[in-house]
């Protein structure tokens, strides 16, 4: 099954990065948060990808035209002109790379690959931006099992303060840091996708989060893989740098567990 990812945004909103590159390529680590996305991925065996580009796409574009030369060993006679591998690593993983426009929306960025599926063909579909434990066999086999046109997994929204606990007398009984919500839903990505819903996007300019789901949720073919696991987005400086923590602070990052 291909996975598309969604990689064209401006990112706007981690302004001190991504006016160098273009946020999936925003680095957690030692390499950019979209290869930690392929990881999540890869450990099941999900190895086609098509990665929908657009702002400073030519980061992305450079990045896998040198991603095997980059991750071997080699040996470069200049006297001679000639490059030797001397060990390469094993890449497994098939990826396109497409140009979806600049200014283009999300919905609009999906519309234009659709001359990669066949009719009735499911397909997975994610965000550049954030990482999370699904475990994807499961949310195939859960998409699969309904027959509707889209499943998405739906996520515990993180929040972004401190909740306190104040009676009335305005002592504080309880104070947490970064707590997560117990109640209500987001929409967490990782989406399986059946090609019939390209029917549902008009153009360029559609956001994929308006009309289309809204849409399909009204004709009853909209479905929710409910996800209690890890799940964590990028949008600022300190989800990057929560991030890179967990990285840091974990022999195996959460994503991959």
């Amino acid at each position: 099954m291909k996975v598309v990812i969604l990689a064209g945004g401006f990112g706007t909103r981690l302004l001190e990065h991504t006016a160098v590159v273009p946020k999936p390529m925003v680095q957690i680590g030692q390499q950019p948060i979209l290869m930690h996305i392929f990881d999540t991925f890869i450990k099941y065996k999900f190895n086609e990808f098509i990665v929908a580009a657009g702002y400073k796409q030519d980061y992305i574009k450079n990045f896998f035209l040198n991603y095997a030369e980059l991750n071997s060993d080699f040996e470069i006679d200049y006297l001679k002109n000639k490059k030797t591998i001397l060990s390469k690593k094993k890449i497994n993983f098939k990826i396109k790379i497409m140009d979806t426009g600049l200014n283009t929306m999300t919905g609009g960025r999906v519309l234009r690959l659709k001359n990669f599926f066949k009719k009735n063909e499911n397909f997975i579909l994610t965000y550049g931006d954030s990482l999370a434990n699904v475990d994807i066999p499961k949310l195939v086999k859960f998409h699969k099992s309904h027959n509707k046109l889209v499943t998405i997994t739906a996520v515990r929204p993180p929040a972004r303060f401190g909740l306190m606990d104040i009676d009335k007398t305005s002592n504080v009984k309880k104070f947490k840091e970064k707590v997560q919500f117990k109640n209500g839903w987001i929409n967490g990505g990782y989406m399986v996708i059946n090609s019939n819903f390209f029917d549902y996007i008009e153009n360029d300019s559609t956001f994929l989060e308006k009309e289309p789901l809204e849409n399909v949720a009204k004709h009853n073919q909209l479905m929710a893989f409910k996800h209690e696991g890890f799940w964590h987005c990028m949008d600022t400086q300190r989800d990057k740098e929560n991030l890179e923590n967990l990285l840091n602070h974990n022999h195996i990052p959460p994503w991959l567990i």
